[in-house]
């Protein structure tokens, strides 16, 4: 294999169309032009930075005594304000042209197995808004491009990464881990790729790790990623249990008419109690009883068993069923906008939970995996990051991996995105059933 023709070896199968390139093809001539547009924009920049310091400069030396030791400071600091923009906007890479239509994520050009795209595609389209827009994909196993192009990404199997890049016009070319990629072919792509003002963007064999966690290290003139432990310490979450008590305690506060309203109605709807209770796991493996506004039948638990084979997870742990007949006709709208949810906030101000944090699942430990353990590391949340991504339409690894997600990459600033982004899966009420 070429070392920028990663799919030459692996002709397109029958059936497989190449689409169209999504923007029209260009010659090195206008890459300079490119290069050169974009050399200027930044020219324009700097200058007007410049030109921002020198008058703020000259009206401090105008108003103020200034002694030489006073303009030699101020010269140096134009200077250093100057040296600071130009590192800055290199460092961003704002030397990309503002085209028309300004984007809010730049190209990229996905590199790699089909399966591993795939999965980075439907994360990214999860994920909004995020930083990357995936234009096109070159595949080192072109024969599961089906896996790609049914999620709108266009499959180029028979041309080389270089030539697709020149043809999709990317900010950015993201390889993911695989054997046929190795330090020489990537090596070879960079420098190929350096000629288009394309940058190269690698993506870690460990996924899932926050970028706070991750530091590069020099060993031999060699770069290693050195990957933090989680941090998993009480003392570091003492804060987010005070905060948790105190808004707990404010909401059913606040809430409390509503939640009396809606547990009159859950009343009148169907015979049974307004409350529905069930023992689950929480942190360190610890049972405790979870309170929620009931949404099914009374007699709902027996009916389970004949509904096991609907389950599309098959897991009793995260036993889902879509259109189950055993929800109440209210309790179908609670789901749907989690309203079944807030007398969890008595869980919370109990200490028992946390607004933010994996699901409470079952209280039996028998059914949980050592992976599934670590899920028990932390206290469970009335919200959740596989909560927000999806819900019920994840599958039970993708439930499973973001939890874990979580658990290992838990900080103040994740919470604060989970619960902003609650607001939304709420009012969508995709995936509640």
């Amino acid at each position: 294999m070429s070392r920028t023709a990663l799919t030459d070896r692996h002709p397109a199968p029958p059936g497989i169309r190449h689409p169209a390139p999504t923007r029209p093809q260009r010659g090195r001539g206008e890459g300079s032009r490119r290069a050169g547009a974009r050399r200027r924009r930044l020219l324009r920049a700097a200058l007007w930075a410049l030109g921002v310091i020198v008058i703020a400069v000259g009206a401090v030396v105008w108003f103020l005594a200034s002694g030489p030791l006073l303009r030699t400071v101020l010269f140096a600091a134009t200077i250093t304000v100057l040296l600071a923009f130009l590192f800055r906007e290199g460092r961003r890479g704002r030397m990309l042209p503002a085209r028309a239509g300004r984007r809010q994520a730049p190209l990229t050009l996905l590199v790699g197995p089909a399966r591993p795209a795939a999965e980075l595609i439907t994360k990214l389209h999860r994920d909004t808004p995020c930083g990357l827009r995936v234009v096109a994909a070159c595949l080192t196993d072109p024969a599961r491009a089906d896996e790609v192009t049914s999620l709108g990404v266009p499959v180029f199997g028979t041309e080389d990464v270089l030539r697709t890049a020149r043809r999709c016009e990317p900010d950015a070319v993201l390889a993911l881990p695989h054997p046929e990629l190795g330090p020489e072919e990537l090596r070879e792509l960079a420098w190929s790729l350096r000629g288009e003002n394309v940058e190269l963007l690698l993506a870690p064999a460990l996924p899932d790790v926050a970028p706070a966690r991750i530091g590069v290290t020099s060993v031999a003139g060699m770069p290693l990623l050195r990957v933090r432990a989680p941090n998993l310490s009480r003392a570091a979450r003492i804060p987010k249990a005070l905060s948790d008590r105190i808004l707990a305690g404010l909401g059913l506060v606040l809430l409390a008419p509503l939640l009396v309203a809606l547990a009159i109605l859950v009343r009148l709807d169907s015979p049974g109690p307004a409350f529905f209770r069930q023992r689950r796991l929480g942190l360190d493996g610890r049972a405790f009883t979870v309170i929620k506004l009931r949404t099914m039948q009374r007699d709902a638990e027996k009916r389970k068993a004949a509904l096991v084979a609907l389950d599309r997870r098959r897991d009793g742990l995260y036993f889902k069923v879509a259109d189950d007949p055993r929800v109440t006709r209210l309790g179908s709208m609670l789901r749907r906008y989690s309203l079944d949810e807030l007398p969890q906030l008595f869980n919370v101000a109990m200490g028992q939970m946390s607004l933010v944090g994996p699901r409470p699942l079952s209280a039996k430990p028998s059914a949980y995996t050592e992976m599934m353990k670590r899920r028990l590391l932390v206290k469970p949340g009335m919200t959740g990051l596989w909560q927000v991504s999806g819900r019920c339409n994840l599958s039970r690894e993708e439930s499973l991996r973001l939890d874990l997600s979580y658990v290992e990459n838990w900080s103040p600033a994740l919470d604060m995105k989970i619960l902003l982004r609650t607001a939304g899966a709420v009012v969508r009420g995709t995936g509640a059933y």
